[in-house]
């Protein structure tokens, strides 16, 4: 930003922060610096800092610099999946012997992260319910490092305190590590509420299009980022400049779109909620859900993930899942057309048999930013 600017509002952010007119052309967008080498000013002499694009690119410059305005952190880093990004942060701040604490519904691949790979590097860790914070801290031992924490969380809708969870976290010397992923910097930020570190899957409502693979790590503070900088170029699963434009591109109608997704979530709640084969619906904009005291003072708004639960069973979960037509079957979330999934059988088939198992008759919509009418009335048709 130049000395004149002043301080500026979310969706000033997401166009202009890191996003220069190009100084050569006058640009307005950020070109893809698809290159690997850059021409150095003489042995040593990087010109603008950059040698090699796994260690700095100057697209993926431009998407880490905003990331990190948008979530009010002090440094970005961009990734190639959110899985890369969250591996990254572990190796960066565990090492063996040390302990985690996790949700007990958390994302199926996070979970497979700790269980299936970070365990047999030594790591421990504990399935805590993170809405109950004295259950979280009944879990912290000596050698906790850290609390993660999904809010709302994947694909249950739980709701975290934040404050509540960096206060015990930080009282026990450990950091708070939030998944951002469902709610956006846009709904919510992490690092005012005391975070650490913020993650997300950039693939999802970052992105925005269904079209581009990417993760994130937003550090709070700056030597923790430069700590994540090091390992983001020891261990190279970077966002190649392509993918880190597409984000940034999507990232320009954050705004707009999370309005529109949680206006349509809003309403595809209240047809569920009066319809006879739906016997629970899991969002945090209804009153009666146990965190929407708390997301209504942490959060913009509730957000376009909505989850139900079907009378019958899981048969009739799967069958309304193959009913939907406009509901694209498909994993993943966050695009701009509408998804649904049986969490069970596709996203979370990691996590059966295990405390984080979700029930069988789940399914889980991302609400898309079609016309409402048009996604109630498939709606209404998949369910029979």
């Amino acid at each position: 930003m130049t000395e004149h600017q002043l301080p500026q509002g979310f969706e000033t952010l997401a166009i202009h922060a890191g996003q220069e007119a190009d100084p050569q052309t006058g640009a307005v967008v950020t070109p893809i610096y698809q290159v690997s080498t850059y021409k150095q000013d003489g042995v040593g002499g990087l010109r603008g800092g950059y040698e090699y694009s796994r260690s700095a690119n100057p697209t993926r410059t431009a998407l880490e610099e905003c990331l990190a305005a948008l979530e009010g952190g002090s440094r970005g880093l961009a990734f190639a999946s959110g899985l890369a990004a969250e591996d990254t942060l572990l190796r960066t701040v565990l090492q063996p012997g040390d302990h985690i604490v996790i949700p007990n519904d958390a994302y199926g691949g996070t979970f497979r992260l700790f269980a299936k790979v970070l365990t047999r590097w030594g790591v421990e860790f504990d399935v805590a319910n993170m809405q109950d914070l004295a259950t979280v801290r009944a879990a912290l031992r000596p050698n906790t490092k850290a609390v993660w924490v999904e809010t709302p969380s994947n694909p249950l809708l739980g709701i975290a305190d934040l404050a509540g969870l960096a206060e015990i976290a930080h009282g026990a010397g450990a950091l708070l590590v939030v998944d951002n992923t469902f709610a956006s910097p846009y709904l919510q930020q992490p690092i005012a509420l005391g975070a650490d570190v913020v993650v997300h899957s950039t693939t999802k409502y970052m992105g925005g299009h269904s079209d581009v693979v990417g993760g994130a790590l937003v550090a709070a503070d700056a030597e923790l980022g430069e700590q994540l900088a090091y390992h983001q170029n020891a261990m190279g699963a970077v966002s190649g400049p392509f993918d880190a434009w597409l984000v940034l591109r999507g990232i320009k109608t954050l705004g707009v779109r999370m309005d529109r997704h949680s206006s349509n979530a809003e309403k595809v709640v209240e047809l569920l909620s009066r319809h006879p084969k739906v016997s629970q619906v899991l969002y945090p904009g209804l009153p009666e859900h146990p965190g929407h005291d708390i997301a209504a003072k942490q959060m913009k708004a509730f957000g376009g993930m909505v989850s139900f639960r079907v009378v019958g069973g899981e048969e009739a979960a799967v069958e309304v899942c193959n009913r939907a037509g406009l509901f694209t079957l498909g994993e993943s979330l966050g695009g701009v057309e509408s998804l649904i999934e049986h969490p069970g059988r596709m996203t979370h088939a990691s996590v059966a048999g295990s405390a984080l198992e979700v029930p069988a008759d789940l399914v889980r919509v991302s609400v898309g930013i079609e016309s409402i009418d048009d996604l109630l009335a498939d709606l209404e048709r998949a369910l029979g």
